[in-house]
């Protein structure tokens, strides 16, 4: 698997991090997703409404990317010391 991120090109891994982070981003900012989660009779998952459960997924998603993303900058060597 360190071979494979090591071998793969940038343009690839900023093509394929940019895909999530716009994803997220279309995710926060695009309102009727949001208001659509927002409804009275929405679900409840684990206790929590889904209007908030949207945007804790929401940044999760982009803790796990930013995670991702460095992880894969310290097997290339691109990090900075």
């Amino acid at each position: 698997m360190v071979n494979l991120v090591r071998n793969l090109d940038r343009r690839v891994i900023n093509t394929a991090f940019g895909v999530v982070y716009g994803f997220a981003l279309l995710m926060a900012l695009f309102p009727p997703l949001y208001l659509a989660a927002s409804g009275s009779t929405a679900p409840v998952f684990f206790g929590i409404p889904w209007a908030i459960f949207y945007w804790i997924v929401n940044a999760a998603l982009v803790g796990l990317a930013l995670s991702a993303l460095y992880v894969v900058e310290h097997i290339r060597g691109e990090g900075d010391d």
